[in-house]
């Protein structure tokens, strides 16, 4: 936690505060190349000499390359007077032709030489200044994504653990709901891991405050210099806007924050009950809590991650983000459950047990596989320009950890848990779930950095850093929990069938 402490620490440090800031960066990364693309650089002087407006103008598609610009800016006075000086030696030379083709009048192509060469002149002078614009645009922009990545980091790491406490407690009322009697031997295993969801939420809820006082610009649409140019943004502020978003995320946390109190309250009173009185509240409680969580997951996923891209939309994206995160609590529950079982704990928790939470493992990966695939496919064969452009970016930018993903989330996990006993197995297990956390990190981080970082894009400290700290808070949380109550559920009436359960 320390570290990841110093790793965030230093990426707000480091961040440029003035444009002059990023002029240097952009310096830096012409001279020593930025992603290792040595060739690109080679390329991008001459590409300035033919014309600099060209070389700067993708800049406004926040897809441009920082250090091309910059080589363009660099070559763009020398090569302007050349430019004009030829314009003006185009222009004589027209002169003189006109001159030898219209010998009733030379004096009239005297008199028109001057102007035609004013008018070449002011021509260069407009151009000049366009160029001057334009650059100043592209630093401005610049600037935002690159002051936006250490917060777009902590915000990745952030909402990616608080996610995985909450697919623990959605998990956890479902088996409360459907009265599971394979699983209450791991029910405070869950309950330890939503005990995360309190100061996950805080952190969470404080990163969308600072983006509400202008800190960062992770939400584009909070900028109201952005929305007064943007007609697509303003026919949506009635829904996005700052006050109702975080009313809406503070009703949706605080209903989750709730039902987690209410249920860990009662399942700790049944283990002291006489009767199945606390047993019964906490099945009506996960019936109706899974109602509001199934509303507010969608809403939420649509305000915290899908508002970066405020033009684009999908109506599956919820869907999406639930098999995301709730594959990733699966996962974690297998982890930490066969870690207690190794150092003497859950003594009742067997091989079936295992086999069946990594069965909801590999069955929750070819669901994501599933909605992933459906809206990709269905967008890239639509080929509508407004709906490509999320996925085009991502191809263009973040070709590897976009496809990567893909590998980690479903080609691996299906190979490494397709085999029946391989689910026994701990090794296999741990080996699977640790691909599975990877790759639904690095989903995240698409579904988020795209959109506020573009091409500034790359694994520093703020992004390793941010992992670490969240990482080690999440495992403190959860551990620090686990040691509050027992570990067994011993009053819950289906305790019994879930110690015996083997298949």
């Amino acid at each position: 936690m320390v570290l990841g402490l110093l790793g965030i620490g230093y990426s707000f440090f480091t961040a440029p505060k003035t444009i002059e800031d990023v002029e240097r960066i952009e310096a830096e990364n012409a001279a020593h190349g930025h992603h290792g693309d040595a060739a690109h650089h080679d390329a991008a002087p001459h590409a300035a000499h033919g014309s600099a407006t060209e070389a700067t103008a993708p800049s406004h598609e926040g897809g441009e390359a920082a250090h091309d610009t910059t080589h363009a800016v660099a070559a763009e006075a020398p090569h302007e007077a050349h430019d004009t000086i030829q314009a003006e030696a185009a222009v004589a030379a027209a002169g003189h032709e006109g001159h030898n083709n219209n010998d009733g009048d030379p004096h009239t192509q005297e008199a028109h030489a001057p102007h035609a060469d004013a008018h070449a002149a002011h021509e260069g002078h407009d151009d000049a200044h366009a160029a001057h614009k334009e650059h100043e645009e592209h630093l401005k922009h610049t600037l935002v994504q690159l002051q936006n990545k250490p917060w777009s980091a902590l915000y990745v790491s952030a909402l990616f653990f608080m996610l995985i406490s909450l697919g623990a407690l959605a998990f956890y009322a479902i088996q409360n709901a459907a009265s599971a009697g394979w699983s209450p031997v791991l029910f405070r295993v869950m309950e330890g891991i939503s005990g995360y969801l309190i100061p996950g939420a805080i952190i969470v809820f404080l990163v969308f405050i600072a983006g509400a006082l202008d800190m960062h610009k992770i939400w584009i649409w909070m900028d109201k210099d952005v929305v007064a140019e943007d007609h697509l943004i303003q026919a949506k502020s009635g829904f996005l806007n700052k006050t109702f978003f975080l009313i809406r995320a503070a009703i949706f946390m605080g209903g989750w924050i709730f039902y987690r109190q209410y249920s860990r309250k009662n399942s700790l009173a049944q283990d002291e009950a006489t009767d199945n009185s606390y047993f019964k509240k906490n099945f009506k409680a996960a019936a109706g809590f899974l109602v509001f969580f199934i509303v507010s997951e969608s809403m939420m996923s649509w305000d915290w991650i899908m508002s970066v891209d405020p033009h684009w939309y999908s109506t599956l994206f919820g869907w999406y983000v639930f098999a995301s995160f709730v594959v990733s609590a699966v996962t974690v529950i297998a982890m930490v459950t066969l870690y207690l079982k190794s150092v003497g704990y859950l003594e009742y928790v067997n091989t079936s047990h295992i086999h069946d939470l990594a069965k909801f493992m590999f069955g929750f990966s070819v669901f994501w596989t599933y909605l992933w695939f459906s809206q990709f496919m269905l967008i890239w064969y639509a080929d509508i320009p407004e709906e490509v452009t999320y996925f085009k970016t991502r191809i263009e930018d973040f070709n590897l950890p976009f496809f990567g993903m893909v590998v980690l989330n479903f080609v691996l996990p299906i190979l490494i848990l397709i085999n029946t006993d391989f689910k026994r197995l701990t090794w296999v297990v741990v080996l699977a779930g640790t691909i599975i956390l990877c790759g639904h990190y690095i989903d995240f981080f698409n579904m988020i950095m795209p959109a506020t970082v573009g091409k500034q894009w790359f694994i520093g400290a703020g992004e390793i850093g941010a992992l670490m700290f969240f990482l080690g808070l999440f495992i403190f949380v959860v551990f620090t929990t686990l040691t509050k109550a027992p570990l067994l559920a011993k009053r819950n009436p289906l305790i019994e069938e879930s110690k015996h359960f083997h298949y």
